[in-house]
């Protein structure tokens, strides 16, 4: 009798985990293929989530003052993102490819030329001398110049095509997660109770909305103290070129906002300028001065705007959201910067805690030692 249901035990037990094996199995298929399925949208959603978490309250302000009208406000928002980045862009492009066109017709046909260099130009320290060789060569004879070097033209040529094909797909990809981020808005009460349910189960019902609210003011912080920042300092230095009369205005303040939001300091911009003012430009002293210190600030305002802006309202150190952007943006690119930051702040948090609950035991297991003595 106790072999017949040693037996029946055995026999059950492999019944069990044979079953619990196929279930595991086909769980793990399922998600694997769920992951395949939504991995080419992956980039684009977590874009879309990143602006609606950003949006979520200019869109709460405008909905109440649209009589609750979520979809409205929505849809506004969306359409007004679209122009002011759109309609730029598409100028900017069209622009830039009208130019390429007159330049590659000019030297089809022979007739492309540049002016000659001023003597100001072999005045500028260091490479001053060579650039106004070349230049000047370039000036006498630029079809024979450009024949010697047709194969280093025609290789940076495909680089910038490349560069030029990724920008637009970029672009592209933005103003599309912006359409997205406008549905998820408009359901957005109904996505955050859902998020906030997702947290609860991995965290537990404590830490689960603490982790979710340092999530949401994370993204809002770096948006504002990254993205904020840049445009800031892209709409300073901009009014800066356009009043000096600098050439190619919007496509240098366009470089400083991809500069500011990659982390680079806008002076690489603003040196550059401020050499050509006083070298190349025909304005007075007084003026290159005013325009060189203005510019010189404009620059150099992030040290101010970002210790003001980043991090605000996160429960967290801003040195640890900088490190986690920093580090995400080197690991993920422009959307590491937002997940790199969640990341950091999260584990932060969790150690924090993980801290705080071994002092407290530490405390009480002493307290115990000492009223037990």
């Amino acid at each position: 009798m106790p072999n017949s249901n040693q037996a029946l035990t055995e026999s059950t037990l492999r019944h069990l985990l044979t079953d619990t094996l196929i279930r595991i199995g086909i769980l793990i298929f399922l998600v694997y293929m769920c992951v395949q399925v939504f991995a080419p949208f992956a980039g684009l959603m977590m874009w879309a989530l990143i602006l609606a978490v950003a949006l979520y309250p200019m869109h709460l302000k405008l909905a109440d003052k649209m009589g609750g009208k979520s979809g409205l406000s929505a849809t506004v928002i969306v359409l007004a993102g679209l122009l002011i980045i759109g309609g730029p862009v598409v100028m900017i492009g069209e622009s830039f490819t009208s130019h390429l066109h007159r330049a590659y017709t000019k030297f089809d046909s022979g007739q492309l030329t540049i002016p000659a260099p001023s003597e100001k130009v072999a005045e500028w320290p260091l490479v001053g001398e060579k650039i106004h060789e070349v230049w000047s060569d370039a000036a006498e004879n630029l079809p024979a110049l450009l024949e010697g070097e047709k194969p280093k033209l025609v290789e940076y040529s495909k680089k910038i095509l490349q560069v030029a094909a990724s920008t637009a797909g970029g672009i592209l990809l933005f103003l599309t997660s912006l359409i997205i981020a406008g549905v998820l808005m408009a359901y957005g009460e109904s996505g955050r109770n859902a998020i906030g349910k997702i947290f609860e189960r991995f965290a537990g019902p404590s830490k689960g909305p603490r982790l979710h609210h340092l999530s949401v003011a994370t993204v809002r912080s770096v948006a504002t103290g990254v993205v904020g920042v840049a445009f800031i300092q892209a709409l300073l230095l901009g009014l800066g070129f356009i009043f000096a009369g600098v050439p190619g205005s919007g496509v240098l303040a366009f470089v400083v906002l991809v500069l500011g939001i990659v982390q680079l300091p806008p002076t690489l911009v603003a040196v550059p300028v401020i050499i050509y003012l006083w070298m190349g430009g025909d304005a007075s002293t007084a003026s290159n001065i005013f325009f060189t210190i203005y510019l010189m600030l404009a620059g150099m305002s992030d040290n101010i705007l970002k210790p003001m802006l980043l991090g605000r309202g996160v429960d967290v150190p801003m040195p640890i959201v900088l490190l986690g952007a920093l580090g995400g943006m080197v690991s993920a690119g422009i959307i590491g910067l937002f997940i790199g930051a969640i990341l950091l702040s999260v584990g932060y948090q969790l150690f924090m805690d993980w801290v705080a609950e071994t002092s407290q035991h530490l405390e009480k297991e002493d307290s115990v030692a000492t009223g037990s003595e």
